[in-house]
């Protein structure tokens, strides 16, 4: 199978022939037909690579501090070796994607349902997903739409997060494409909204999507942000960038009426100043990626669901919400695919979101040969873990020796229906 990696040495990304990969307890195998990149987490993921150690190091300051703390209990040499051992590795890329469950060990799921995943969802072409990460799409939902489905869980939680009510005013900073698909749910969910960006390339699509205002991130915009509000500020800010600048955050603070809320979904700055924040008693908050669940083992690997009473949105809840969306024409994500580039020629992407291409762009498509992968129509995966036994209705082809002496004694035994035979 074919897969974007990247070596966290060097940096460098390539497309490599793998080995096809197994069916874990809990979970599907996933052939994909699209998977997303996200531009602002997979370029600041190259970017970070491809540094040298000491960029590096500016780069991650956290690290810099678990080393210093190693050093400090296994010793130097001890902890460099630990440190190149890591690098010495093969990072996988991407983490949203739709395509066809090939295999599954779960009740959830079966072989041929259209499917989208996310966080398991990497660039390549056959993906092992748990339950828990893997929601159904219906058929009136296209599968390059539906590759989308991390984005949108991502933007969902960020919305969630803000405690957003019907008709309020809302900021987003950041016309992205998280920004756009979050203009694109507010106004789902009755709100009026300003959209802003340091770059007004995206405006057009963004009024398109409902965005009721929309103003450069430059000195006017405060104005811009009184006047649509009537002078009491916004009801909620929610920002969306990619940057280490302290200034998304200070002009949310300035946006916000008092007691508002205030919503990191992207990278900004984290240097808050007090005054602002106190006067008003701000609330701010930092979304975790599709929602409670993301990063815990139990649930995501084990699948081990939270309690629907207890906690009405985990992150595959907020999945199946956007799949819901799409599948009533509520939202569209079809407007914000620009690109779509077949995985031979991968590597193109990265040339664009790191700007090695100069060529605008929002959403980008690693496509996936939709042809059956041959190697997984295997009568012995099928009957084990596809199906009941004696649920199986086979038609064989090929009656040769290597057949009569090992695959049909073991369709027999595990009493398979042989239907029809050619040879």
């Amino acid at each position: 199978m074919l897969q974007i990696v990247q070596y966290q040495k060097t940096g460098k990304i390539s497309i490599e022939d793998l080995p096809d990969i197994k069916l874990l307890p809990g979970g599907i195998i996933v052939q994909n037909y699209y998977s997303l990149i996200s531009a602002g987490t997979e370029r600041t993921s190259v970017k970070t690579a491809q540094a040298s150690l000491i960029g590096k190091a500016k780069m991650r300051p956290d690290l810099v501090k678990q080393v210093l703390e190693n050093i400090k209990r296994e010793g130097l040499i001890a902890t460099y070796k630990k440190v190149m051992n890591r690098l010495d590795n093969y990072k996988e890329l991407g983490y949203s994607s739709a395509g066809i469950v090939l295999e599954s060990n779960v009740d959830e799921f079966k072989p041929g349902d259209r499917v989208a995943c996310a966080g398991f969802a990497y660039h390549s072409e056959l993906i092992f997903v748990p339950k828990n990460l893997a929601v159904k799409v219906p058929e009136n939902v296209a599968l390059d739409e539906a590759a989308f489905i991390a984005i949108g869980a991502i933007a969902l939680q960020g919305i969630r997060q803000a405690k957003i009510s019907l008709g309020e005013n809302v900021v987003v900073i950041g016309l992205g494409l998280i920004g756009l698909v979050t203009v694109q749910l507010l106004k789902a969910n009755g709100c009026r909204v300003i959209g802003t960006d340091i770059n007004e390339r995206n405006f057009d699509l963004a009024k398109e999507f409902g965005c009721d205002e929309v103003s450069l991130f430059d000195d006017y915009i405060e104005r811009v942000v009184q006047v649509f509000t009537q002078g009491y500020g916004a009801d909620a800010v929610i920002i969306t960038t990619a940057t280490n600048s302290n200034e998304p955050m200070e002009k949310a603070i300035k946006f916000a009426r008092k007691k508002g809320r205030i919503v990191i979904v992207g990278v900004t700055g984290m240097n808050i100043p007090r005054a602002g924040f106190y006067e008003k008693e701000l609330e701010i908050t930092i979304s975790c990626s599709y929602g409670p669940g993301r990063y815990d083992p139990e649930y995501e690997q084990k699948g081990i669901d939270y309690p629907f009473g207890y906690v009405r949105w985990t992150e595959k809840r907020n999945m199946e919400a956007i799949i819901r969306l799409l599948s009533e024409g509520k939202i569209n994500f079809r407007k914000l695919i620009t690109h779509k580039i077949p995985i031979e020629d991968g590597l193109k992407a990265y040339d664009l979101i790191t700007s090695k291409v100069k060529e605008p762009y929002i959403g980008i498509l690693i496509e996936y040969n939709s042809e059956p992968k041959k190697e997984f129509i295997r009568v012995k995966r099928n009957v084990d873990r596809s199906v009941s036994v004696g649920e199986v209705v086979i038609g064989f082809i090929g009656a040769g020796n290597f057949a009569q002496s090992y695959l049909l004694p073991y369709l027999k035994k595990n009493q398979v229906t042989l239907k029809k035979c050619c040879n």
